[in-house]
């Protein structure tokens, strides 16, 4: 089980889309592998969580945060080997962790908590709640999404994660991601 939460080791520069929901992640994932034509990883829980809306009706419930952090890890793990020198990630399960706590009367399954701190990213782009919140199946926060950013840059700051924030529209944090992720590649060189 828990092998199946670990990163597989690599020399790539590892970015993380991260924040609350319906704040442009997905679609800046896609934007930035295309810059610099690599690979990019899909969040997981979305596909994971609707399929069971679809099928159950139902929404995210504790069980299913393991499988998720499984199912995130083994995309990234599998991405990881055809990627050009820098993999992004739309989401990490430090974020799992995050809505775990939110959900779940701020509890996190031990496992999910190690494995979200053990793993380890270059940059986070931390993604600020001035994008208008679009409703869809599983997005259930439009008024908390204040709160939830706090969340998340807390738990950024509690752990010691290397961040930005992305705010303005959707040219501004591209430029800005890009400008970061072009700082990291001069300094691995």
């Amino acid at each position: 089980m828990e092998e199946k939460l670990e990163q597989k080791p690599s020399d790539l520069i590892k970015i993380v889309l991260y924040g609350p929901e319906s704040t442009g992640k997905t679609t800046l994932a896609r934007e930035l592998s295309e810059h610099f034509n690599t690979r990019w990883v899909p969040e997981y829980a979305r596909e994971y969580l609707q399929d069971k809306w679809e099928r159950e009706g139902k929404v995210c419930e504790l069980d299913d945060l393991l499988p998720i952090a499984e199912g995130q890890i083994a995309l990234e793990n599998a991405m990881s080997v055809s990627a050009n020198e820098i993999l992004i990630c739309d989401t990490d399960i430090l974020e799992t962790k995050v809505y775990s706590e939110a959900y779940f009367n701020e509890y996190c399954d031990p496992r999910l908590e190690k494995y979200a701190l053990e793993n380890q990213y270059d940059l986070y782009l931390l993604t600020y709640i001035d994008t208008p919140w679009v409703a869809d199946d599983l997005r259930d926060k439009p008024n908390e999404r204040e709160a939830m950013y706090d969340r998340f840059r807390s738990a950024l700051e509690s752990y010691d994660r290397p961040y930005i924030v992305l705010k303005g529209d959707r040219e501004e944090r591209k430029q800005i991601a890009i400008n970061a992720i072009n700082q990291l590649k001069a300094k691995k060189i």
